[in-house]
């Protein structure tokens, strides 16, 4: 019993707060293995992983941003007018400017930051509810994008396409797999080894209680298993595909949003504002700089997604960005984050992503209609919500259970008569 307590401690982040991503792992799995049977092996083939890949990529990317909206206890409902909204425009840009594209991603960029800004202001420093303000935005955006492209699809140059369509190119020998994706993959594993020998000589210098050796052999073992299963998969495409450079982009945001929500005193003032804004407020968080910050970041992240979309379609619409908003707040939600703002991780709404994107890939291939498909996805929010509610209340293993534990243990005692007191922008920290 003691080893299975010792698994679920530390095989997936060395903390108990690292837990609450261990039932939607194994439901990514779970997933994966199901649909990989009743497609008759189709799920884990290259061309469908790739694909995969290129199709969710954006949405993965407004989930990065979206939690940290969530953790802060706002909601954004009009990211998918501004992705829409930033590609009309930087397609008008290139288009009839003839604007070369790669001012024009700076553009776009820069056009979701005024967006933000805009969105920021009215949240931070006028205190209207973020519920409001980006439901005006989703409407105002979305007329926006109608208006400056007369309701019709605008075509963007091929340059301008690799972003969302490219992958990484052929060099080298041929060895059979697309050379790059193979460096990236042992990049990564020896990033994860390098980062566990790292992670356990640290706490042995602080005189800390490590995991157990057969927990690190194990957790590295899944992982870089994991790793290489993955950069074999994508790098064994047919000639001319790999991994997908959008994939790279989600990638390298979801390593510095990480590095930056754990390891940075701006992302644990986000966890602590979401925690207890009163308090975190008194202990001296700017907590309208950080509701500012978190709306002008989602709201970039929003146009970088808009102009993957547009450049993988390789044209603007009408209809781009519709329903985005939902895809991304349920992977958030799915992922681990706590409705009332406090919890969540980077790496929870990414699993929380894939979660969805491959449930509904494993669904398309099996001719599912859309109208099903959407159903079943509503259901899947709901019941995986519930079900960590409803392990809270029986006393069982809860992914929200499971770091509140953890909150109460890190943080400073308070009397059992005063539990309000229990709540600080420290414990906050552990949630990243």
């Amino acid at each position: 019993m003691s080893r299975i307590k010792d698994l679920q401690k530390n095989l997936f982040g060395g903390t108990t707060s690292n837990a609450r991503q261990f039932g939607m792992i194994f439901t990514l799995v779970a997933i994966v293995l199901l649909f990989q049977i009743w497609t008759d092996g189709l799920t884990l083939t290259s061309g469908n992983l790739i694909a995969v890949a290129a199709q969710y990529s954006y949405i993965l990317i407004l989930a990065i941003g979206m939690l940290m909206v969530i953790v802060a206890g706002h909601i954004d409902l009009s990211v998918g007018s501004i992705a829409a909204f930033t590609g009309i425009v930087v397609a008008k840009a290139m288009q009839e400017f003839a604007i070369p594209w790669p001012p024009a991603i700076v553009l776009g960029l820069v056009v979701g930051a005024l967006i933000g800004a805009w969105q920021g202001f009215w949240v931070a420093y006028v205190g209207v509810p973020a519920f409001i303000v980006t439901l005006a935005g989703m409407l105002l955006f979305r007329g926006g994008n109608q208006y400056i492209g007369n309701a019709d699809t605008v075509p963007v140059p091929i340059g301008f396409r690799q972003i969302g369509a490219g992958f990484l190119p052929e060099v080298g020998p041929n060895t059979g797999y697309n050379n790059l994706t193979l460096l990236l993959g042992l990049a990564a594993c020896v990033g994860v080894v390098w980062r566990e020998w790292k992670a356990r000589r640290t706490r042995r210098e602080m005189n800390a209680d490590a995991a157990p050796m057969w927990i690190s052999a194990l957790r590295l073992a899944v992982m870089v298993g994991v790793i290489v299963f993955a950069t074999l998969r994508f790098a064994g495409g047919r000639v001319g595909t790999s991994l997908p450079i959008s994939g790279i982009i989600l990638i390298a945001l979801v390593l510095a949003y990480s590095f930056y929500t754990r390891n940075t005193v701006g992302g644990r003032h986000i966890y602590a504002v979401g925690g207890n804004a009163r308090a975190a407020e008194l202990s001296g968080v700017k907590l309208k700089r950080v509701n500012f910050m978190v709306m002008l970041n989602m709201s970039v992240l929003a146009a970088l997604a808009g102009m993957i979309f547009v450049a993988r379609s390789a044209a603007s619409g009408p209809q781009d960005g519709l329903n985005w908003e939902l895809d991304a707040i349920a992977a958030v939600f799915i992922g681990g984050a706590a409705v009332s703002g406090g919890l969540g991780t980077i790496s929870g709404s990414i699993v929380g992503g894939l979660v969805m994107a491959l449930l509904n890939n494993g669904l398309q291939l099996e001719g599912v209609g859309i109208d099903k498909v959407q159903m079943i996805k509503g259901l899947v929010l709901l019941l995986a919500v519930a079900l960590d509610v409803y392990n809270k209340k029986q006393g069982r293993f809860s992914i929200i259970g499971s770091l509140l534990r953890q909150f109460r243990r890190d943080g400073p005692a308070s009397p059992p008569s005063d539990p309000g007191s229990a709540t600080t922008p420290d414990k906050a920290r552990v949630a990243g």
